[in-house]
C-alpha cells in the first residue's frame, strides 16, 4: 500500500501522541526573553560553554533562570543548534510523567528520534527496563540525520525529586551521544552529585549562579531605562543596592513606579520571595482594579489559562471576547504574566511563580473556595480533551470519584492508542484507597500489569477481581474474560486458551471496540495454533468493524499475515507484512507496536528469500523493542530469523548468542515451547559444525523439557512433538541410522499434512530423501525430493529448504542430472542452488570495509564505546547486542588492528581518526 507523501501529517500525529497528555505551555518556549535587556558578557559566557556535557544554572525563584534560558536558546539557533524546552512542574515529579514530558519536549525538535522509546514507556518500571527505555532514547538521539547539535533546556528542575526520575538524567548524560547538551534551570543544587563530580573533572561542566544571574549597575540602569524611558544614574544605583541585582525585585519596582509615574517607591531591601510578595501586596495589588485581582486570583489555582477557562471559572462563559481583552492587557503591562505559544487555537498564559505564590495565599484567605474552582476547572479541561489536567483538579477538588470517572472513561481509546504512559500516569494520581475500591481502576491496572509482565502482580489482581465478579458490570466481566485470555496469550499458555475460548466466544458483537478486537485477536490465535487456518482468518474478518480502532485492525492484518506464514504461503504472508508496515509508518508513533510487528514478521519473509542481509536491517534495531512489546509468538520468530541470518552470514557466534538470548526470555517467564525451539536451534547449530555428541547432549536436555512441561505445553502437544521429531530425525541423519530415520520422518509428514503445515511437511520431505539416499534407495530419494520441490515452489520457498542439510545441495544437484525433470521445477532447482551460493556472502553493509584500518561501522562503534570506558555489558546495552557479541567484535578489532588490549585499540583508532597508518 503507498502513501502520498506527507511528512506534516506524520510529526503532527507523532507528537499528537507523544505530548497527547502534555501541554503545550510545557515543551514551547514563554516569551519572557523579549522584556529583558541584552546581557552581553553573560551570553558570550554561556556561548563559549555551548558544547559542555552540561550547563546548570542556579539561582532562587526571580533571579532569571527562565529569561536568561530563552536569551541563550536565541542565540544558539542561528548557530546551527536544535534546541528543546521543557518547563516542569510539581505535578511531573513522577517516573512516568517525567519520561513523558521529556519525549513530549524533544518530539518537538525531531518527533523520529523518539519513535521506540515512546512505545516502551509506561510499560515497566524497574531499573533494568528504565535504563532500557533511556538508551533506546539515546540511540534514538545518536541516529538522527543530519548530526546536529541538540541541547535539552530543563528549566525549573528543583520540582525533581523523584530518584528513578533523576537516575534518567544521569544515563540520559551517560549514554546520549557527545552531540547531546543538557542545560538545567534551577533554585535548588542538582541531586547529581556524582555525574556532576564527573564532569566537572573532565572540563564538561558549566556552571552559572545567582552571583552571574544578578544584574550589574550598569545593566539595571539600561533596563528601568527601557521601562520607565528615563531615570537617574543615582536613582538607579539605588535600586540596584536595595535588590542586590535580583531581577524581580528590578522588575517589580519598575512596575511600581511606572504605575505612579515617577512617585516615589518605598525603599525596602527586596532580594527574596518574601520580600517580593510583601511589597506586591502592598504596593501594586491594591492598585489592580477589582475584576482584574479578581481575574488574576481566580487563576491562580490552574499552571496556566486561558480566555475561556478564565470565563469559565469567573462564571461568565458569555465574556470571552471581553477576557480575552483583558488578558492581552495585562501581558503587555508586564504585570509577570507571560503569553505561551501552542499548537491548539487557545491562546495561553501563565503567571510568574512569585505572583502566583502570592495569589494563592490571598485565595485562600479571601476566597472564593479553592476547591470549587478546582471543580470548574475539572470540568473545563475534560471537556476540551484535556485529560491530564481534568484529573489533577478532580483530586485537588477533592473528589477522586470524579477523577476516577474520568480515567474509566477514557480508558478504552488510551489502550487502544497503546498509550499506556499517560494511562500509567493517571492512575499514579489517585490515592490507593480509590484504586481499592473501584473495580474498573483495577482492571486498568490489570492491563498494565499485563503489558509491563509483571505477571505475579496480575495474578493478584484477577483474582481480587474474580472474588468480586458479581459487582461487575456486563462491560467489565467481558474486559476480565479478555485480561485472562490476554495472559494466556503472553505466557504462550494454548492450554488456558482453550479453557476461555467459549467464555471468549460468549462475548456479545455489541461490546466496546477494545474488547471486541481483543477477543477476534485471541480466538484467531488459537484458531491459528490448531491448524484453522481458515476460521483464524474468517474471525479477524469479521471483527473489523468500519468506525473500529484502525490500530487494532492492523494488529488483526498482521496475525492474518501469520496464518498464511504458518501454512508456509509466505509470499502471501509477504505482501500483508508490507502493507502493514507501509501502514503503520504512514500513521506515526500510536502504530508503532504494530510496525515492529509487520517489520518482524516481514523479516521471515525476507530471509526465506535469501535476503539475510534485509532481514537482519529490519530486525536489528526492533529486536530489543519486540522483546519488550509483543507477544512470545513473535519474539520466537523474529529470534530465531535473526539467529538464522546471522549463521548464514558467517556471524556464527552471534548466531549462538542469539539463541542464549531466546532462551534466557523463554526462561525468565517460563516459555517452554520457546525453550525447545531454543534448544532445537542449538543443536542444528551443534550438527552444522560436526558435533553430533554435543547435539545429543542437547537433545536429552529437550527430551527433559518436554517430559517435565508436557501438562504445561498440553494445548502446543502437536507442535512441541513435531519439533522434537525433526530434531530427532536430524540427528539419526547424522549418526547415518537410515532406518529409523525413515521410519520417524514419514510419521511426522503424515502430521504435518494432517495439520496443513505445507512448509514443516516439505522440510520433513528432504529429511526423508535424504535418509533414503543413505539407504541407497536412489529412486526413491528422487521422488521424494521431488514431492518436496513441488510443495516448496508453490510456498515459495527458498531457505527452509536449503537449511534442512548441508547435503541438500547434493540431492539437488543429483536431481537435476536427471534427465526428464520437469522445467519448471528444473528452474526452481537451479535458483536454490544459486541461492545457496552467495548464502555466505556478507551484504554490502557488512562486507565492506570501514576507512579505518579495514573496520566495519559496528566495529567502529563499539571501539568509540570501549574509549569511554565502558564495559562489555554497557556497551552491549547501548548496541542492543548480547555481551558475547561485543566480546566477538573486540576479538575481530584487536586481530584486525594487531593489538592485544583494549588501551592498545583505542591508541590505535585515535591514530587512524588523525591520518596515521596502523601500527605493523
Amino acid at each position: 500500500m503507498s502513501h502520498p507523501s506527507d511528512s506534516g501529517h506524520r510529526v503532527h500525529s507523532f507528537i499528537d501522541h507523544v505530548g497527547q497528555s502534555i501541554p503545550d505551555t510545557k515543551v514551547v518556549p514563554p516569551r519572557g526573553a523579549r522584556r529583558l535587556v541584552p546581557r552581553e558578557q553573560l551570553m558570550a559566557r554561556l556561548l563559549d560553554a555551548r558544547r559542555q556535557r552540561c550547563v546548570v544554572i542556579q539561582g532562587p525563584a526571580g533571579s532569571g533562570k527562565t529569561s536568561t534560558l530563552l536569551a541563550w536558546r536565541r542565540e544558539l539557533l542561528p548557530l546551527n543548534f536544535d534546541v528543546a524546552w521543557l518547563s516542569l512542574m510539581g505535578e511531573d515529579n513522577e517516573l512516568t510523567r517525567f519520561g513523558d514530558c521529556l519525549l513530549a519536549s524533544l518530539a518537538e525538535v525531531d518527533p523520529e528520534m523518539v519513535r521506540e522509546a515512546s512505545l516502551l514507556l509506561g510499560r515497566n518500571s524497574d531499573d533494568l527496563s528504565v535504563e532500557h527505555w533511556v538508551i533506546t532514547l539515546a540511540q534514538g538521539i545518536a541516529g538522527r540525520r543530519p548530526v546536529r547539535d541538540l541541547v535539552l533546556m530543563i528549566d525549573d528542575l528543583h520540582h525533581l525529586d523523584e530518584p528513578r526520575a533523576i537516575q534518567i538524567l544521569q544515563w540520559l548524560l551517560e549514554y546520549a551521544p557527545p552531540h547531546f547538551h543538557l542545560v538545567l534551570g534551577t533554585r535548588h543544587p542538582v541531586p547529581l552529585p556524582q555525574a556532576l563530580a564527573r564532569l566537572r573533572s573532565l572540563g564538561a561542566l558549566g556552571e552559572f549562579d545567582l552571583r552571574d544571574l544578578r544584574f550589574t549597575v550598569e545593566e539595571c540602569e539600561r533596563f528601568l531605562r527601557e521601562q520607565l524611558g528615563r531615570i537617574e544614574r543615582q536613582e538607579a544605583e539605588r535600586l540596584h543596592a536595595l535588590t542586590d541585582g535580583w531581577v524581580a525585585g528590578l522588575q517589580l519596582f519598575a512596575l511600581d513606579l511606572k504605575a505612579k509615574q515617577g512617585g516615589s517607591f518605598e525603599p525596602v531591601e527586596m532580594r527574596d520571595a518574601n520580600a517580593f510578595a510583601g511589597y506586591f501586596e502592598r504596593e501594586v495589588l491594591v492598585r489592580l482594579a477589582a475584576d482584574d485581582l479578581a481575574l488574576l486570583s481566580t487563576v491562580s489555582i490552574c499552571n496556566r489559562f486561558c480566555a475561556s477557562l478564565c470565563a469559565t471559572l469567573l462564571g461568565v462563559p458569555q465574556t470571552v471576547p471581553r477576557i480575552m481583552n483583558r488578558l492581552a492587557r495585562l501581558d503587555t503591562g508586564d504585570l509577570f504574566i507571560t503569553q505561551v505559544k501552542s499548537h491548539d487555537r487557545e491562546t495561553w498564559y501563565r503567571l510568574h511563580p512569585l505572583l502566583r505564590e502570592v495569589l494563592r495565599r490571598r485565595l485562600v484567605q479571601q476566597g472564593p473556595e479553592p476547591r470549587v474552582l478546582h471543580a470548574a476547572a475539572r470540568d473545563w479541561f475534560y471537556s476540551h480533551g484535556h485529560v491530564d489536567e481534568a484529573v489533577r483538579h478532580a483530586v485537588q477538588a477533592g473528589n477522586p470519584q470524579a477523577a476516577a470517572d474520568i480515567i474509566e472513561a477514557c480508558a478504552d481509546e488510551l489502550l487502544s492508542r497503546g498509550n499506556l504512559a499517560q494511562l500509567s500516569g493517571l492512575l499514579q494520581r489517585m490515592p490507593p484507597e480509590e484504586l481499592d475500591q473501584r473495580l474498573g481502576l483495577r482492571i486498568l491496572m490489570a492491563h498494565l500489569q499485563l503489558y509491563a509482565r509483571k505477571f505475579s502482580e496480575l495474578r493478584k489482581n484477577l483474582a481480587h477481581l474474580e472474588s468480586c465478579r458479581q459487582r461487575l458490570l456486563p462491560e467489565q466481566q467481558h474486559a476480565l474474560t479478555l485480561l485472562y485470555a490476554e495472559q494466556a496469550l503472553h505466557l504462550d499458555d494454548s492450554q488456558a486458551m482453550e479453557r476461555l475460548a467459549p467464555a471468549l466466544e460468549a462475548i456479545p458483537p455489541d461490546v466496546g471496540d477494545f474488547i471486541h478486537t481483543g477477543r477476534a485477536i485471541n480466538l484467531a490465535w488459537l484458531a491459528m495454533y490448531q491448524g484453522r487456518f481458515e476460521e483464524a482468518r474468517s474471525i479477524l474478518e469479521e471483527s473489523d468493524r468500519p468506525a473500529g480502532s484502525p490500530r487494532r485492525s492492523l494488529m488483526a492484518r498482521c496475525l492474518g499475515g501469520m496464518t498464511h506464514a504458518l501454512e508456509g504461503r509466505l509470499s502471501e504472508a509477504e505482501h500483508i507484512f508490507r502493507d502493514a508496515l507501509d501502514e503503520a509508518e504512514y500513521q506515526g508513533a500510536g502504530y508503532l507496536i504494530v510496525a515492529g510487528m509487520a517489520a518482524g514478521l516481514l523479516a521471515i519473509s525476507l530471509y526465506e528469500q535469501n535476503q539475510c542481509g534485509a532481514a537482519l536491517q529490519l530486525l536489528e534495531p526492533r529486536i530489543g523493542l519486540l522483546e519488550r512489546i509483543s507477544i512470545p509468538d513473535t519474539v520466537l520468530q523474529v529470534l530465531c530469523i535473526r539467529s538464522e541470518a546471522l549463521w548464514q552470514m558467517g556471524r556464527e557466534d552471534e548466531a549462538d548468542a542469539c539463541v542464549d538470548r531466546l532462551d534466557a526470555y523463554a526462561s525468565r517467564d517460563g516459555l517452554k515451547r520457546l525453550q525447545t525451539y531454543a534448544l532445537f536451534l542449538r543443536l542444528r547449530h551443534r550438527l552444522l559444525r560436526g558435533q553430533v555428541e554435543q547435539a545429543a547432549a542437547v537433545l536429552a536436555r529437550l527430551d527433559e523439557l518436554v517430559a517435565d512441561s508436557a501438562s504445561m505445553m498440553q494445548g502446543m502437544a502437536m507442535e512441541v512433538a513435531m519439533l522434537v521429531e525433526r530434531t530427532r530425525v536430524m540427528l539419526e541423519l547424522a549418526r547415518q541410522d537410515w532406518p529409523r530415520a525413515i521410519e520417524r520422518a514419514v510419521v511426522a509428514i503424515n502430521a504435518s499434512e494432517a495439520q496443513g503445515r505445507w512448509r514443516r511437511a516439505a522440510c520433513l520431505r528432504l529429511q526423508l530423501a535424504l535418509a533414503k539416499r543413505g539407504a541407497g534407495n536412489q529412486d526413491e530419494a528422487a521422488a521424494e525430493t521431488i514431492e518436496a520441490l513441488r510443495l516448496g515452489h508453490r510456498l515459495g520457498l527458498q531457505r527452509s529448504l536449503l537449511d534442512v542439510a548441508p547435503e541438500v545441495l547434493d540431492l539437488l544437484r543429483e536431481l537435476r542430472a536427471r534427465a526428464g525433470l520437469d522445467p519448471v521445477l528444473d528452474r526452481y532447482t537451479e535458483r536454490l542452488l544459486l541461492a545457496s551460493e552467495g548464502a555466505h556472502a556478507p551484504s554490502t553493509e557488512e562486507g565492506a570495509a570501514a576507512p579505518l584500518g579495514g573496520l566495519r561501522q559496528r566495529e567502529i562503534e563499539v571501539l568509540e564505546l570501549v574509549a569511554q570506558a565502558l564495559p562489555n555489558k554497557k556497551i552491549a546495552r547501548i548496541l542492543n547486542v548480547s555481551p558475547e557479541t561485543v566480546k566477538w567484535h573486540l576479538k575481530n578489532i584487536f586481530q584486525k588492528l594487531g593489538v592485544n588490549s583494549r588501551d592498545e585499540a583505542i591508541a590505535s583508532l585515535r591514530n587512524l581518526k588523525a591520518g596515521n597508518p596502523p601500527r605493523d
